[in-house]
């Protein structure tokens, strides 16, 4: 009898207990659980760059694909543009979730994100892959997300 209560309680106390989910990863499943198929937003990407007088990008995506890029002088980003590879990087926001997980899987010195309240997102995004290396160093900032129909 004694057994039998001891084998339940080790079953309801490791039904009890779960691995407590990261940050990321409680925020990727609140923006995967929102499942917005038709959405915008504005990027703005610091870095040590070109293309900085071109911030922000307007990006508008549908059903995990890039509809369109536009950059703040009102040119589309087309793949002859030569910064395209590497705004498509974090051109949708599973994109750029995905970004943030190799930079931390990679060993980045340093990741630091906020994340949407509501649906999760990240807002802001810091890396640097090496502290000991100037000028490697990446700011990400969403604003204006906006759910379309």
């Amino acid at each position: 009898m004694k057994r039998i209560m001891y084998i339940t309680l080790v079953f309801l106390l490791a039904a009890c207990s779960s691995v407590p989910q990261s940050e990321f990863e409680q925020n990727l499943a609140i923006w995967q659980n929102a499942d917005i198929s038709h959405y915008k937003y504005d990027l703005w990407i610091g870095c040590f760059c070109i293309f900085s007088d071109e911030m922000p990008l307007t990006i508008e995506v549908q059903d995990g694909e890039v509809v369109s890029i536009t950059k703040a002088t009102g040119s589309l980003v087309d793949e002859t543009d030569p910064s395209h590879e590497f705004f498509i990087k974090y051109a949708t926001l599973d994109r750029l979730f995905a970004s943030l997980e190799e930079d931390t899987a990679s060993g980045a010195e340093q990741v630091t994100v906020s994340y949407d309240p509501i649906y999760g997102f990240p807002v802001e995004a810091y890396i640097d892959h090496s502290q000991q290396i100037a000028d490697d160093e990446l700011s990400l900032q969403v604003s204006n997300f906006e759910v379309l129909e």
